[in-house]
């Protein structure tokens, strides 16, 4: 197993490490690159730039990697951006782009997003590797089971162990803590999803295109829980649905609902309850879109759950 120890703006760390309860981070890049084809589950961890400290400082694990517009990278993440502010994220890709900033400018960007991030205290900052190279632009990886690498990844699990990550990981209140004793080997485990790269996820699974209206305008996409996540507090693509807005809102209130067979039903108390409903009426029955990868198909058993506890007859 490798971790990539990736170049950090102070910036984008101070504003997370102050935050409380953060569940996942973008690990933006100004630029659609990969820093690297990830595996899931893989730590990235962050190296201040060497003007900023020469140490890593705290890290997270690779969830998924998509490029979006920076207003729905906003609406999603929000200062899990790092940034107080759309206009802040602006500034500063036009910054790193060497452009000028241009206060309407929608830059495409890549988006890394990380799960379960943890950031440490200025005493638990571990120092660069002594084979850092000076001239590394935006990282590198390290094999975890020897050498350096393993030197790094005892000292990371040190501090995990030690200080479980201050409620950053989207832990369960009154849940038992998941550091200590979580972490020894270097090998992949299943992380916690937040809701953003839970958006990010069922976007790219269905080819951002609504399922049932086949929309694609990005701004009124919306990923819908099957099963609301109060029932079921675990994110995963199988519990979800990319719907427009309008569809999201009646899917949660239960006057549309998707069949196990993956077919739209509309519920007739749409007219009824609101003396109208005849454009979504001509929904029922539409099969739905659905994602390429047979692995992201929503799960039939969570759709005959909302069929049976959410629809309204």
């Amino acid at each position: 197993m490798e971790a990539f120890v990736a170049l950090t703006d102070r910036e984008w760390f101070d504003r997370l490490s102050r935050m409380d309860g953060v569940d996942e981070v973008n690990f933006w890049s100004p630029h659609t690159r990969k820093l690297k084809n990830f595996s899931r589950g893989e730590p990235v961890l962050f190296k201040l730039k060497a003007r900023e400290g020469r140490a890593i400082v705290g890290g997270g694990f690779f969830e998924h990697f998509t490029t979006l517009p920076i207003s729905i990278a906003w609406d999603t993440f929000e200062e899990k951006n790092g940034a107080a502010s759309l206009i802040e994220v602006r500034q500063r890709i036009a910054r790193l782009r060497h452009d000028e900033t241009d206060p309407w400018a929608e830059y495409l960007i890549g988006c890394h997003l990380l799960v379960e991030p943890f950031f440490w205290d200025e005493d638990d900052w571990i120092p660069e590797p002594p084979d850092w190279h000076p001239n590394i632009q935006r990282g590198r990886s390290y094999d975890l089971t020897q050498g350096e690498g393993r030197r790094l990844w005892n000292a990371v699990v040190a501090r995990l162990q030690a200080k479980p990550s201050g409620g950053q990981t989207g832990q369960d209140p009154g849940a038992p803590p998941e550091v200590p004793g979580g972490y020894s080997d270097p090998v992949t485990r299943p992380h916690r999803v937040g809701q953003g790269t839970f958006k990010s996820v069922i976007l790219d699974a269905y080819g951002r295109r609504c399922a049932v209206t086949r929309e694609k305008a990005l701004p009124v996409l919306d990923a819908a829980h099957i099963r609301p996540y109060s029932e079921e507090p675990r994110h995963y693509v199988r519990n979800g649905l990319l719907l427009r807005s309008d569809v999201h809102r009646l899917f949660d209130a239960g006057y549309v609902t998707v069949t196990p067979e993956y077919r739209v039903k509309v519920s007739r108390r749409i007219r009824t309850d609101f003396d109208d409903g005849e454009n979504y009426g001509k929904l029922h029955g539409r099969e739905i879109l659905l994602p390429a990868d047979n692995r992201c198909r929503p799960d039939r058993a969570l759709l005959g759950w909302h069929n049976q506890h959410q629809f309204r007859r």
